[in-house]
């Protein structure tokens, strides 16, 4: 079950301190643009494949968050750092990173004790930082260097191919410019501690490879997970290396290690010392006045097993699934294990056998997997669409590096929730949250597609009860909790989107049977009379329970009963009951839950199938006297009643990501939307009261309520999260507004959002909410949809566009198959594509057939 999410103190201290010292006269960034000064205090850039862990490089350079061990290490600074060492310069020895903020000097770890690693070290003056995902970009000066310095940092990243974006690599390459009217000879270094080591635990040494080092750590007979191996080397035949710090205690290798590097000394050790604490590169070069050269540094980690297993085993004969058999043809073919045998082993472990295969592997392609990346960040930022969009959208998909991303040995996605300081927060790939993120199923189809396979071949029991969250390894779980109402009929919807995405007839026809299962549960157990209405109480991404008809869930219904019709009808089923209850839906969302001006909740808890709230099977729930009180009164704990939630149509804006039209009144659903926008946009929240989870947004920042009550009605407790901002929500109801032509409303929550983000109290690349890199922030890919109304169908090879920023744009679109740019100049449509095929056959703008 989900737990509800406890920041650690040093995180929590951090935001607080951060949050309430706001500066009115802090200088504004434009959206999308350069990050400098107090902008660039939080800044942390994941750098990492699909599922592989990650490190991150900061608005100054220095590398931290080293989460390479299947788990984030949030706050972990390896005591990595790369140096340049001019010779005859005073002051011409300084680690290639900008000033220290001024967060971690009080209330990190062992600031206290004077610890920090390379905090105390002679630094650049200036440093400004770009993103251009998955590149980062940082240059750094600094008047006692005569050498300016351009950083960049990035690993491959390329829609539609997952396995090369699936890489545990790393490549920083720093260049070097003469900017002085001498010749110049410098030494560049690189320089760790062995952060692979675990004490206790096996051997660790540091061990020889060309131009580099690898940091070794062995596992052992009952504890393998403890073997993980990070090479760091370069390309250049001139390279030096050290394999073994001095020895000492206290400071000893540290301070000996920077004496050497002052003095211009590239001291060599053999490799494998007992005990060696850390190693070191060296490039020597020398430049001419004006002249530049570039270190490349490869990184490259492998760590082959994990401590992580996940999830109880059914002991119940309909709790094991049955999945399909594998046919011939491979978008129907079936062929996991789903025996989930021993613990979690990454998908990079099936592929490669050892570090020195990945290191390998990555030399020899890092070019081309280069230029395929620049190919995207090129066609991606050549998009014309509002800064703050693009920032938004780029900035989250930076959670597909991080921790919170898995993929197992066989190629599958499992996911967590966010992440935690040291832990993965909330497992399983959780159907409720992962709805809203819109990315992976456009940039990585075939990936998304197996998230579905799991929620229905895997994690739905032969009665159509789908769990949702997914045991680790992959494989069958225990049915002994509610489904998640959102999570089991968004999965629905889902289904179609992938469907049309990929435009296979055989996988819809293979999972197909399974769907129909699923809404069959659906509608037994939530709607058993068949009004048409979500009566009963359903479990939500609120983690409690709603009890009787309400709009957001309601909404889910009817997206997903019309997502069962057109899938059936496709392959020539009978979906006429679903076809009634769909028409009953329909009319039970306008004429019974719509207020005249947005969309409540009908509190119902006697009467039904459920016992009473007291005896149900709830998450959190418990009555005391006084609630029992409250019961009478008010009716079941958590619920929102008469209140505006920003999520109050969520179902609607699920149909239209996932392909569909809207099922409900637009003109409705958009005075929804704007009644969201008017009561729930808060520009500061000095006034409001919020005692759930505040450092999300409080005091002076602005930020989307999950819900208000603007009419009266609010209750004593309103389900638990309602005073609360995620990101994930402001981006699925600024979207939403834009589908619906409301562009302005949409942009002013957007703006508002990233406002939030700017660098100097919160990381603009980590947008949490039960842990960091929260993958509900994904609904942020919604805005270009948005915005444009670009969408390609795979099934029947046509590009629609019904663009709400005018005649004249371009937009980035990722297929199943390619992706590059499409767009309308003087209203006529063009598909440019970059990488891979687009098969467009024909194009509808605005529902207008038009030539390309």
């Amino acid at each position: 079950m989900k737990k509800p999410f406890i920041i650690s103190v040093t995180v929590l201290s951090i935001l607080l301190l951060g949050a309430c010292c706001k500066n009115d006269t802090s200088k504004a960034r434009k959206f999308n643009g350069k990050y400098e000064g107090e902008h660039l205090a939080r800044i942390a850039f994941p750098i990492g494949g699909l599922g592989t862990g990650m490190f991150c490089v900061e608005g100054s350079g220095a590398i931290s968050n080293m989460s390479v061990r299947h788990r984030p290490d949030v706050f972990h600074e390896p005591t990595m750092f790369a140096a340049l060492h001019v010779k005859g310069v005073e002051n011409g020895t300084k680690i290639l990173e900008g000033l220290l903020p001024d967060w971690k000097k009080f209330g990190m770890p062992h600031s206290a004790l004077g610890g920090g690693g390379t905090w105390g070290l002679p630094r650049f003056k200036e440093n400004s930082f770009t993103a251009r995902f998955p590149f980062a970009e940082l240059e750094l000066k600094d008047s006692d260097m005569p050498v300016e310095v351009k950083l960049t940092a990035w690993n491959p990243f390329i829609p539609t191919d997952a396995d090369n974006s699936s890489l545990p690599v790393g490549g920083l390459e720093y260049e070097f410019r003469n900017t002085g009217n001498t010749e110049i000879d410098a030494i560049f270094s690189c320089n760790t501690r062995n952060f692979m080591y675990v004490h206790g635990k096996g051997n660790s040494y540091i061990s020889s490879m060309n131009n580099g080092f690898v940091l070794c750590q062995t596992g052992t007979e009952e504890e393998p997970f403890h073997q993980g191996n990070f090479a760091i080397y370069t390309d250049n035949p001139e390279t030096v290396v050290n394999h073994c710090w001095f020895r000492g205690a206290w400071f000893d290798p540290l301070t000996m290690c920077w004496n050497e590097l002052t003095e211009g000394v590239m001291n060599t050790c053999p490799e494998k010392e007992p005990g060696a604490p850390g190693a070191s590169l060296f490039v020597p070069f020398g430049l001419k006045p004006g002249e530049s050269k570039t270190v490349k540094l490869y990184m490259a980690w492998y760590v082959p097993y994990s401590h992580l297993r996940i999830g109880g085993e059914p002991k119940s004969n309909t709790d094991v699934p049955n999945p399909p058999a594998c046919a011939d043809s491979a978008n129907s073919c079936y062929p996991y294990d789903n025996k989930g045998e021993g613990n979690y082993r990454p998908w990079y472990g099936s592929k490669f056998n050892d570090v020195g295969e990945v290191a390998a592997y990555w030399m020899d392609h890092y070019k081309d997997l280069k230029a395929k990346s620049e190919i995207f960040s090129d066609a991606f930022y050549r998009s014309t669409l509002p800064a703050e969009v693009i920032e938004a959208v780029a900035a989250n998909l930076t959670i597909l590096k991080s921790p919170t991303v898995f993929r197992q040995y066989d190629g599958r996605m499992w996911n967590w929730e966010g992440c935690g300081d040291t832990w993965g927060s909330c497992h399983g790939s959780c159907t409720h949250v992962w709805n809203y993120a819109q990315a992976v199923p456009h940039l990585f189809p075939a990936m998304e597609r197996t998230l579905r396979e799991t929620e229905f071949f895997v994690s739905q029991n032969t009665e159509g009860h789908q769990t949702f969250r997914s045991n680790l390894p992959i494989r069958p779980v225990i049915h002994d909790f509610h489904s998640a109402a959102d999570g089991q009929l968004g999965g629905i919807m889902k289904v179609y989107r992938e469907w049309r995405i990929s435009g296979s007839a055989d996988w819809l026809k293979t999972i197909y049977p399974y769907v129909k299962s699923s809404m069959d549960y659906c509608i037994g157990t939530w709607d058993p009379r068949k009004t048409g209405a979500v009566e009963e109480p359903h479990h939500n991404t609120y983690d409690i329970e709603f009890w009787g008809p309400n709009g957001m869930i309601n909404s889910f219904y009817s997206g997903a009963l019309q997502a069962a019709v057109l899938m059936g009808k496709a392959l020539d089923e009978n979906v006429s009951e679903y076809e009634d209850l769909l028409a009953k839906s329909k009319d039970y969302m306008e004429n019974k839950l719509y207020d005249g001006e947005y969309f409540i909740h009908d509190i119902r808890w006697k009467g039904l199938n459920a016992p009473d709230p007291t005896k149900a099977q709830t998450f959190h729930t418990h009555y005391s006297a006084e609630a029992l009180k409250l019961l009478e009164k008010e009716g079941p704990k958590y619920q929102y009643g008469k209140g505006c939630l920003s999520d109050g149509v969520l179902g609607s804006w699920m149909s239209l990501v996932c392909g569909m039209p809207e099922v409900i009144d637009p003109e409705k659903i958009a005075s929804h939307l704007k009644s969201v926008h008017k009561y729930n946009l808060k520009k500061d929240l000095q006034n409001h009261a919020n005692p759930q989870r505040p450092t999300f947004a409080l005091g002076e920042d602005g930020g989307l309520l999950l819900c208000s009550w603007p009419k009266g009605g609010k209750l004593s407790l309103p389900f638990v999260y309602s005073d609360e901002v995620w990101t994930g929500i402001e981006y699925q109801a600024a979207s939403h507004l834009m589908f619906e032509g409301e562009v302005e409303k949409g942009l002013d929550i957007v703006r508002t959002c990233r406002d939030r983000y700017d660098g100097r109290i919160r990381n603009p690349f980590n947008e949490y909410e039960c842990g960091a890199w929260y993958a509900r922030a994904m609904a942020s890919y919604a805005l270009i949809e948005g915005l444009t109304g670009v969408r390609y169908d795979a099934v029947d090879k046509t590009l629609y566009i019904n663009s709400r920023v005018g005649n004249d744009f371009v937009s980035f679109l990722s297929t199943g198959t390619g992706f590059g740019n499409v767009g309308l100049k003087n209203g006529k449509p063009f598909v440019d594509v970059k990488y891979g095929v687009i098969d467009v056959k024909k194009c509808m703008v605005s529902g207008n057939e038009a030539a390309l």
